[in-house]
């Protein structure tokens, strides 16, 4: 009779039907399409932002540079090379003569000061410099230097450009 009983009890208790499983794989399917599609531009967008970032910081340190120098030149060179090499000069109270010159070679902005003509002490400025001449440039009129630097940051499709321009005046009578 135990026996009898449990059998009947047990006999109307089915799993889940084949409707229920589809539904439930569907709903299942949509999340992690959704999750996976989200991870993508996540990561997509955060090489982006990063690129975008260096770019910024190439282009910001470069002109910060240049525009401290510049705004103690009493003479101010640029070359023939869309203003590269740029060359920046002054002499101080005390008679100290400086030279500075910016040079612009396979996308590095590099900085060499030489003060009474020593040896001349190079840094590296900047990096991802665009080179062409229509991206950056620099150019002078009566004391003013006018400067657009360009930085180029990615490959291919996804390369990511910062442009700055900045007018910079001397102040070589300070």
């Amino acid at each position: 009779m135990i026996l009898l009983k449990s059998v009947l009890f047990h006999r109307h208790q089915g799993g889940f039907t084949a409707l229920e499983m589809i539904v439930s794989l569907l709903i299942s399917s949509i999340i992690a399409l959704g999750a996976a599609m989200a991870n993508t531009q996540v990561l997509t967008q955060t090489a982006r932002n990063n690129d975008y970032t260096t770019a910024s910081r190439s282009t910001l340190n470069a002109i910060q540079w240049i525009g401290t120098d510049a705004q103690m030149a009493q003479t101010i060179t640029p070359g023939v090379n869309a203003g590269f090499p740029l060359t920046l000069a002054w002499i101080e109270w005390d008679s100290t003569s400086n030279t500075v010159v910016y040079t612009l070679e396979d996308g590095k902005l590099k900085r060499s000061y030489t003060v009474d003509g020593g040896a001349p002490r190079q840094t590296l400025i900047a990096e991802y410099i665009n080179p062409d001449e229509d991206l950056t440039y620099c150019t002078t009129d009566n004391g003013t230097l006018t400067l657009m630097i360009t930085a180029s940051v990615g490959q291919g499709a996804k390369v990511v450009d910062v442009t700055k321009i900045r007018e910079i005046t001397s102040r070589p009578n300070l």
